[in-house]
């Protein structure tokens, strides 16, 4: 009698592919084991295709140990090929400060908690000092500090957050004046003629204030007031060239090339200049408005440079000075410069 193929017997004539499905073998058509393209999931299977049998057989399933003590752990991916070792990458918690106040005590006992001066300079809520000080971004008088409950003289002390210096002295001001035409550039004029002075005297300030780039009296403009002597010294000082923006208006249509021209360099008979960058900012019947950004601080540079070129200035406006922009501010008024911004000013020059 010819087996049945339920009998469970050896022969494979009638025996489906696979195994007999009562017996615990596979049912026919039954996918093979180990996903899509039969890669081992928990280990090397008869069913595995020879792809994954020979990543399996290369790297070993799971992740590898390592060959020697102390060795990073070797890491595989989902088709068993190894993927190298694993990095270790630096957080912020294992990164050391080259100096901290472990190594250098800067402590004054009379002082101010550091996160309160930082929150009255402007920098953020108390709680957020805090925070900034444990992140170790903070630094005084260039020691990191990493923990609360120091204590400074803000006023003796130089701190700076994220490598950028904060203003704590309240004595030092730092102003931006929207000069008008006509207006002299000095604190008095003995001709009469309307000076700084005139827009200060509602202030009743009676601190020495410097200003800080002149402007000829036909210009106008952004202009920088502060008792700060060091840094009106390095804001004018050619060494830290420090960028001006201005916006120029001349008769049109100008010709082709006057840019080039203007930052290839002029001869004047002080010497050659040349602007840091141009470009048209608008046009109309007969005039032409152009910005131009520039380091050199020599007298009504911008003046002479646009008639070396044959396009005698109209009208001249400042309106940028390093990272201080005059914005929309009113022309004649004075405004106060913000904690961000003082800091801004600072690092153009290096304080």
């Amino acid at each position: 009698m010819t087996p049945s193929p339920r009998s469970g017997s050896s022969s494979g004539q009638n025996q489906p592919r696979g195994g007999n499905p009562r017996s615990g073998g596979p049912r026919s058509g039954a996918p093979k084991p180990g996903g899509k393209f039969g890669g081992p999931k928990g280990g090397t299977t008869a069913g595995a295709n020879k792809f994954g049998a020979r990543a399996a057989a290369r790297s070993g399933s799971g992740t590898r140990k390592p060959s020697q003590p102390g060795a990073r752990p070797f890491k595989n991916d989902q088709y068993g090929r190894n993927l190298g070792p694993v990095k270790n990458r630096p957080t912020e918690q294992n990164r050391r400060p080259e100096r901290t106040t472990d190594d250098v005590d800067i402590h004054n006992a009379d002082g101010v908690r550091l996160q309160k001066v930082m929150a009255m300079a402007g920098v953020a809520s108390r709680r957020l000092c805090e925070d900034m000080i444990l992140e170790g971004r903070v630094q005084v008088d260039g020691v990191t500090v990493t923990q609360l409950g120091l204590r400074v003289d803000p006023e003796a002390v130089e701190i700076a957050v994220d490598g950028m210096t904060i203003q704590t002295d309240e004595s030092l001001i730092y102003m931006v004046f929207n000069k008008p035409k006509g207006v002299v550039s000095t604190m008095d004029d003995p001709e009469g003629r309307p000076c700084i002075s005139d827009f200060l005297k509602k202030r009743q300030t009676r601190e020495r204030l410097f200003h800080v780039g002149r402007l000829d009296t036909n210009t106008e403009g952004l202009l920088l007031l502060t008792n700060d002597g060091e840094l009106a010294n390095r804001l004018s000082h050619p060494k830290y060239g420090v960028q001006k923006t201005y916006l120029v208006q001349v008769r049109g249509p100008m010709a082709h090339g006057v840019g080039a021209q203007l930052k290839d360099g002029v001869e004047l008979e002080d010497g050659w200049a040349k602007v840091d960058s141009f470009r048209l900012v608008d046009s109309t019947p007969g005039h032409v408005l152009a910005e131009v950004v520039l380091h050199s601080g020599k007298n009504r540079i911008v003046r002479r440079m646009f008639e070396a070129v044959g396009y005698p200035v109209e009208r001249l406006v400042r309106v940028k000075f390093g990272p201080i922009a005059l914005g929309d501010q009113r022309q004649g008024s004075i405004r106060i410069l913000g904690r961000h911004e003082v800091g801004h000013l600072l690092a153009e020059v290096g304080m």
